[in-house]
């Protein structure tokens, strides 16, 4: 008995806006039957002393602590600019 049927997968082709011919279907049909088989098998595993996880591989942000440091001055900034005004970069209207 397949656990999934080949108008369940044309109707989810459909959702996602994929064409997909009489063959494919078939196809995909007995492809996603296994898929689904094999996370029923899973449903039997015991996992009352597994620890619910959000990654397989235990995760660490390596960020670098914050440091004060001398930064550019404005005139070293500006020094290099095509235009400028008022200590800011000057750029082209983009609105009217």
């Amino acid at each position: 008995m397949s656990r999934i049927s080949k108008e369940q997968v044309k109707h989810v082709a459909h959702l996602a806006r994929l064409a997909v011919t009489e063959e494919e279907a078939e196809l995909l049909t007995e492809q996603l039957d296994k898929i689904i088989g094999f996370a029923e098998e899973l449903k039997e595993l015991d996992t009352d002393n597994v620890e619910p996880t959000t990654h397989v591989l235990e995760l660490k942000n390596v960020l670098r602590e914050d440091e004060v440091r001398n930064s550019v001055s404005v005139d070293e900034a500006m020094k290099n600019a095509p235009a400028q005004k008022d200590g800011q970069f000057k750029v082209p209207n983009i609105l009217e």
